[in-house]
């Protein structure tokens, strides 16, 4: 199709700020990532339950289901990944735009990853939060039994062996789940999450 032949609507559409009196929250986006089994997934969840009891409405776009569904067609290669981030840093923009709070879970292995997902999402809205374990303790948990389909050699191109993954180099929040509960992680979660999205 050709440009010429679309014609967005967006600038007759209902203010953000509009959609944010409702909800009476900021709409933003918080972007777990980390490898597999660093607990991005369960930190996720459990965000989403204690912004329930707190009255705030949330919406989790976590990877395995997104590739699941609308993101079916993508592999893993580096082409597949990043158009894998592409897609949900559009569709997490729509809904911060409608005043959603907006958690996010995917890998997110490269920096130009997370770049690409800042810029489409913007920089006040999108808030990173590094969920940090090292290989060795992801591989322990083996939670979705990945990393013995690595050793097996079912897996050829597996995050944090063949794959790289980037350290960043200044995230908005940190997580350690090596080192501390995840009842203490999803403590400083919230507090710092109710605190941004104060109107």
């Amino acid at each position: 199709m050709a440009s010429n032949n679309i014609h967005p609507v967006k600038n007759l559409l209902l203010k953000r700020e509009d959609k944010e009196l409702i909800t009476g929250r900021k709409g933003r986006v918080f972007w777990f990532y980390g490898l597999s089994g660093s607990g991005k997934s369960t930190l996720a969840i459990q965000l989403e339950k204690n912004l329930h009891e707190a009255k705030v409405h949330s919406i989790v776009l976590d990877g395995d289901n997104l590739r699941s569904t609308i993101n079916r067609d993508l592999g893993f290669n580096y082409n597949d990944r990043k158009e894998n981030i592409r897609r949900v840093s559009e569709i997490a923009k729509t809904l911060a735009e409608n005043g959603l709070v907006v958690i996010a879970s995917l890998i997110t292995p490269k920096e130009k990853f997370r770049e690409m997902a800042r810029s489409i999402i913007g920089n006040e809205t999108f808030k990173d939060i590094f969920v940090q374990a090292s290989y060795e303790k992801c591989k322990e948990r083996d939670v979705k039994g990945l990393y013995e389909k690595v050793n097996s050699g079912e897996i050829k191109d597996f995050t944090g062996d063949k794959s790289e993954f980037e350290q960043p180099n200044a995230p908005w929040l940190l997580i350690n789940t090596e080192n501390e509960s995840q009842k203490i992680s999803g403590e400083k979660i919230l507090e710092k999450i109710l605190k941004e999205i104060e109107i």
